[in-house]
């Protein structure tokens, strides 16, 4: 071979070599940009998959407190079942007390704390000439107070009245008590007193009651003026000079033309079931649009 021959072989065979290199060079270009490519498609949008960087919490504080509204009316809903529960067991009470047999006066005053409602017999006479007045107070009849609107024979009588409280003497012990006789019209009120009376010693059967608090915006008593607002049993014994004992006069036991007698209210209200399916209504209700507003509307991963 001769040397322009040489030469021509070794420019053709170095061409051909880069034209390789240059051609092995553009497809790794290639790969690189595709996969490149890839991963940016492949990223996740809404976090970040760098590990060191913070996640941003896509609820926020805003959106846990007003999970606070469903989390509470849900409480508030299993503390009514709560109440609802202590209410049945407390009417239940109330009807097995009050339906009792009449229990006799224990020798210790003292127990009479907790004998309220049940029914008591004594017997002994009335102090006509120490009885006094509490009220106003509305008529209750079988249990129930009479509304100012009720109609019926005593729809003269359903509005505002008093409590006749006499002092009763007993008998077999050297001890005097206090009867509520029952309910007079607001009218009658002076007139009371001219009634027909029982002088004689008597058996009377009453539900035993015990000292009230003070009723939001009553006033208070005022025992040197005759005014009694709500029943006090201790201030109202040293004004009759008797034991702070009570009861309320059943109906059947009354004086003719005198007091309509019963006025122990034994029905209570008891709605606690409508505040249960209340307040899980709104836990339901609120639940749903925390759901709506927070969880429905988080990116898909």
């Amino acid at each position: 071979m001769n040397l322009t021959a040489a030469k021509i072989f070794v420019t053709s065979r170095g061409a051909k070599c880069a034209l390789d290199r240059g051609t092995h060079m553009s497809l790794l270009d290639n790969v690189n940009m595709q996969a490149r490519c890839k991963s940016k498609m492949t990223r996740p949008k809404a976090f970040e998959t760098n590990k060191y960087k913070k996640v941003e919490d896509p609820i926020g504080l805003y959106g846990y407190c007003l999970l606070g509204i469903p989390i509470a009316t849900f409480a508030l809903g299993t503390w009514q079942i709560k109440r609802w529960r202590w209410k049945l067991d407390l009417i239940d009470k109330l009807k097995q007390r009050t339906s009792a047999e009449p229990i006799d006066l224990p020798s210790d005053l003292n127990e009479l704390k907790d004998k309220e409602f049940y029914r008591m017999k004594v017997k002994g006479k009335f102090l006509y000439e120490k009885e006094f007045l509490i009220g106003p107070r509305s008529l209750i009849l079988n249990g129930e107070a009479v509304s100012e609107k009720s109609g019926g024979i005593f729809s003269r009588k359903a509005g505002s009245g008093y409590y006749v409280i006499t002092p009763f003497k007993l008998e077999d012990r050297d001890l005097t008590i206090m009867v509520n006789r029952g309910w007079i019209p607001r009218g009658d009120r002076s007139a009371f007193k001219m009634e027909n009376k029982i002088t004689d010693s008597v058996e009377i059967v009453g539900i035993i009651r015990v000292s009230e608090k003070r009723p939001p915006f009553i006033p208070d008593n005022t025992p040197a003026k005759g005014v009694w607002h709500y029943r006090d049993l201790n201030a109202m014994a040293k004004i009759a000079e008797a034991e702070p004992v009570y009861i309320e006069l059943l109906t059947e036991y009354g004086t003719p033309q005198g007091p309509i007698g019963g006025q122990t209210k034994v029905t209570l209200r008891n709605e606690h079931f409508s505040y249960i399916l209340t307040w899980y209504s709104l836990s339901a209700c609120t639940s749903y649009m925390w759901f709506r507003q927070f969880v429905q509307k988080l990116p898909l991963l």
